[in-house]
């Protein structure tokens, strides 16, 4: 079994990364209500724990993701560990003083949006940059973002040019279409959706690291019950059923649906880290022991018998 602070390369970047990436999304107060002290506290759990790689976005949050995490990395000192943001989604403060959002998959969007990230971050450079969600605009985003993350890549401002997204079609495109180094897939490989499964051996073939985040598909595999969401909505009877069915596995066997959750992607050697979302110290703890948690050999074999989604 492998540690979740083991180092593993990611693909051909020179980067080393560690196994469990803390995902900063929770670290907001839009839509996850997190407080700014709860926060900063996680990701400083995360930073003593060892937590060496975090993922986040000026989308998250409309910039609190980055600003909180960007407080604990401050605070905690010392050598900064590998962090990767998103450009796809541009930033923009309103004569009130609010804060818009809108795609802009622009060259110049690209640059003002790694800039922004930067000063809410608190640091001199981030390493990798996801181009974000770019399903509606892969053209756009082929011509615009993408040319100039790789001319940052060029120049040495950057370590890795990346694609972060929920859909397994728009990262086949741009696995085809452009020389990524690695890309971010949520929802797509776990216990319940496996349909990245081919994305992965792809991306292997080409050298192309392969990070899986959204093991919990947006937290049914964490607590199975009525009102868990499942990518992004509620989910349905026949998911909750699924999931449930999965839980019980699991409990025969005395493992935790949420350690066996995190545990599956990294079943596949070629999936370099898992990015799991966390919102306060206590969910840093869970998942750090959740992955180090021996699964007996048994309980996969059950698992792969469950028809998971195409």
């Amino acid at each position: 079994m492998q540690d979740p602070l083991d180092k593993t390369a990611l693909g051909r970047t020179g980067l080393q990364v560690r196994r469990l990436a803390m995902g900063t999304a929770p670290l907001a107060s839009i839509f996850w209500e997190n407080d700014e002290r709860t926060a900063v506290q996680a990701a400083t759990r995360a930073l003593e724990r060892g937590v060496r790689f975090f993922d986040t976005a000026p989308f998250y949050g409309l910039g609190e993701a980055e600003q909180r995490l960007g407080r604990a990395l401050t605070a905690a000192g010392g050598e900064r560990p590998v962090i990767a943001t998103k450009a796809g989604r541009l930033l923009t403060r309103e004569p009130d003083g609010s804060v818009d959002v809108h795609f802009d998959f622009g060259h110049d969007a690209a640059m003002r949006s790694l800039e922004s990230s930067l000063e809410r971050l608190a640091v001199d450079r981030v390493d990798i940059v996801h181009i974000h969600d770019p399903d509606d605009h892969i053209d756009e985003a082929l011509e615009g973002t993408y040319p100039a993350l790789v001319a940052l890549r060029e120049q040495g401002v950057i370590s890795a040019v990346s694609l972060g997204t929920n859909s397994v079609a728009t990262a086949a495109v741009f696995l085809e279409r452009a020389d990524l180094d690695c890309m971010l897939v949520a929802g797509r490989y776990t216990l319940l959706d496996r349909s990245a499964a081919d994305l992965i051996n792809a991306c292997a073939e080409r050298g192309v690291a392969y990070l899986a985040a959204g093991v919990f598909n947006s937290g049914v595999l964490a607590r199975p019950r009525a009102g868990s969401w499942f990518d992004y909505g509620p989910a349905s009877d026949e998911t909750l059923a699924r999931a449930a069915a999965i839980d019980a596995a699991c409990r025969r066997h005395g493992v935790s649906l949420r350690a066996a959750a995190v545990n599956f992607p990294l079943t596949n050697p070629s999936v370099a880290s898992v990015i799991v979302g966390m919102a306060a110290p206590s969910e840093v703890d869970e998942n750090l022991d959740g992955l180090r948690t021996p699964l007996p050999g048994e309980l996969w074999s059950e698992l792969q018998g469950m028809e998971p989604r195409a």
